[in-house]
């Protein structure tokens, strides 16, 4: 199974619209964004997924009712387990506490956004940080492809 991750799309509609094809080309089971959606109006591209989509709030999204009214049962505040077809996620923006958690063996991995950086390893947990899919701040925009059987974690460049 894969499952699409990203993070910080900071409003880039171009950057998700692209985001969405990479996924759906994937076949993806499942998106997560690991928040800094920031607009209400971000929801439009993300309903030609595929895939089922669960984000959380991140410290940039500023319009909380207007993006919990367009991604109704979608959107959690930060963080938030996902538990899906057996896989235990912990699915957060700022990454708190991650080294604990990382440690802690309660979650099959830990994905978190914030910084805008690309981060990926396995001690014990699998934690990853797709980079920033909006790519204003790197000028590059990043998601990531992670297969379950596999154990494997793609960084793909859009």
């Amino acid at each position: 199974m894969k499952i699409g991750i990203m993070a910080d799309s900071h409003d880039n509609i171009p950057a998700l619209v692209k985001a969405v094809s990479v996924f759906n080309d994937a076949a993806v089971a499942l998106v997560l964004h690991a928040g800094d959606i920031i607009s209400p109006f971000m929801e439009k591209p993300l309903r030609n997924l595929k895939a089922e989509f669960i984000a959380v709030f991140g410290n940039n999204d500023g319009e909380i009712l207007g993006l919990s009214k367009v991604f109704e049962g979608k959107i959690f505040h930060s963080p938030h387990l996902v538990e899906f077809k057996g896989i235990k996620i912990l699915l957060m923006h700022e990454p708190d506490n991650l080294d604990a958690l990382a440690i802690s063996g309660k979650y099959d991995c830990i994905i978190y956004g914030h910084s805008h950086e690309v981060d990926i390893r396995k001690d014990p947990t699998l934690v990853v940080n797709p980079g920033e899919c909006g790519g204003w701040l790197s000028g590059r925009r990043t998601v990531a492809i992670w297969d379950t059987k596999k154990g494997h974690v793609n960084v793909v460049v859009l």
